[in-house]
């Protein structure tokens, strides 16, 4: 019985990153074994099991043989005679079939060392074409590693397009998707996931209301990258300079989807395309079953980004109505990640990454005027309820017409 400390933590190691979990492969084992050693089985599909006093996951050796079509569609065979080789060989790739032993010594079959110092992501064999998921996690490592300069192999890439041109990605569960994109989100370059996602083709099988924004124009005057998926893809990645918030992330990676559903008689104009935007966040939403507190933040910025860039042009009673829209005086943290959304859409266009926001403080100084005010300090005594909600309005107009006048 041998044990092997695997994958992530071994690459991250080399990389000079800080690892973030440690996952082992025992060799020469049976459940049996581990069971007298006191590890906890947690493994469905094969024998997983939890270190008494680390809780760190150990996994027996195995190999898998594809079955059917999709994720699930695997049988895999965990003996005592399966070696460390034959479990390296069924993993995604090169950087990731790395293991070292308990002495510190790396066993690297596949090269994996070879092509972390090249800055390659690189399939370890052919059966990388059997497991849909690996499309989503090589994008996911392009996108974590691209500050690092990894690029993918045009091998592997190919295979990833072979994949999406056959259908094996259409087998991809909504759980899957969201839990790959998410990890996405959090990295520096989210973008990357998506790009690398349409140089394959498997964006229009995963997120067709995002592949079909590329190539559809925007004036000019406002948008000088012109195309608007390439200002999506600006956005995210302005969100990921603002915040590390996933939440705003994904509000700024789906503001603007209804623009790839605007008639091509108005182009490059987009006239109501806000409404199409929500319609088809939800639509999107509900197929990857996206936790709702990311729904209802990208809903509100797809439906109101619009008017926060034209805040100080507006009537008074159209932004208290953004402010109530927007549930500003229920939920002021939301309100505040609604902002940083739309600052990331502000910032994302070419040449202007770096300019001010100050739409975004002219509603924080506003939300700040009107919050101010209660029915606590209005004199209400001998008002129905009625009136004290107008009376209320009334003088949160007035505080915001104030405002108005003095900037």
């Amino acid at each position: 019985m041998q044990t092997f400390l695997v994958g992530g933590a071994v690459r991250d190691r080399l990389l000079g990153l800080e690892i973030r979990e440690r996952d082992y492969v025992v060799v020469g084992a049976t459940p049996a074994d581990m069971a007298s050693l006191g590890f906890k089985t947690v493994g469905k599909d094969f024998p997983v099991f939890l270190h008494p006093d680390t809780g760190e996951e150990y996994a027996l050796a195995r190999t898998e043989r594809k079955t059917a079509r999709g994720y699930h569609g695997f049988e895999f065979h965990s003996a005592s005679d399966v070696t460390l080789e034959d479990d390296l060989r069924r993993r995604d790739l090169t950087i990731n079939a790395i293991a070292e032993d308990e002495h510190g010594k790396l066993i690297d079959p596949y090269h994996g060392q070879r092509d972390i110092e090249a800055r390659v992501l690189r399939h370890v064999s052919p059966a990388f074409v059997e497991d849909p998921v690996r499309v989503l996690r090589v994008a996911r490592f392009a996108a974590r590693f691209a500050p690092l300069g990894f690029k993918i192999a045009d091998e592997t890439l190919a295979l990833m397009q072979e994949m999406s041109d056959n259908g094996e990605v259409d087998a991809l569960v909504p759980e899957r998707v969201w839990q790959e994109t998410f990890k996405a989100l959090q990295t520096d370059r989210p973008s990357v996931f998506f790009t690398t996602l349409r140089e394959c083709g498997a964006l229009k099988r995963v997120f067709p209301e995002l592949d079909r924004l590329f190539g559809v124009p925007q004036p000019a005057k406002w948008h000088p990258e012109i195309d608007t998926g390439v200002h999506v893809m600006m956005v995210i990645d302005q969100a990921a300079r603002l915040t590390d918030n996933t939440l705003v992330r994904f509000a700024a990676l789906t503001h603007d989807l209804g623009k790839g559903t605007t008639q091509p008689d108005i182009l490059p104009h987009h006239y109501g395309h806000e409404e199409r935007s929500v319609k088809l966040v939800k639509q999107l939403c509900d197929r990857i079953r996206t936790p709702r507190d990311y729904r209802e933040l990208a809903i509100v910025v797809a439906r109101h980004h619009g008017l926060v860039h034209k805040v100080e042009e507006i009537r008074p009673d159209t932004l208290l109505k953004l402010l109530e829209s927007t549930d500003a005086f229920r939920r002021p943290a939301r309100f505040e990640l609604f902002l940083t959304a739309c600052e990331a859409d502000h910032r994302g266009r070419t040449g202007l990454e770096d300019t001010p926001f100050p739409q975004a403080d002219y509603l924080r100084r506003a939300f700040a005027a009107v919050s101010a005010i209660t029915t606590e300090k209005l004199k209400t005594e001998n008002m129905s309820g009625a009136q004290i909600g107008e009376a209320l309005r009334d003088a949160r107009l007035a505080a915001i017409k104030s405002l108005a006048a003095e900037n």
